[in-house]
């Protein structure tokens, strides 16, 4: 997929989302984007950083990934 498409496929998801909060949450990301990353592990608070490792340690076991068909749906895309 090429840049434009790949913008212009999450601006039509954006547009087309209900999802306040999942929008504000993109918003922050998206904000950052000119942040070194480890500027943005450091804004977080501990309990944040738990849940991105746990997170991130629940993604290496393959039953716990979902097809992205399905997220969109659990995030009202």
């Amino acid at each position: 997929m090429s840049l434009v498409e790949l913008k212009s496929h999450i601006v039509k998801l954006l547009k087309e989302s209900q999802n306040k909060e999942l929008l504000e949450m993109l918003f922050e990301i998206l904000k950052k984007k000119g942040t070194p990353s480890g500027d943005m592990w450091e804004d977080l608070t501990p309990n944040q950083k738990q849940e991105l490792l746990d997170s991130y340690g629940e993604s290496e076991n393959e039953e716990n990934l979902v097809e992205k068909n399905q997220l969109f749906r659990m995030l009202d895309f």
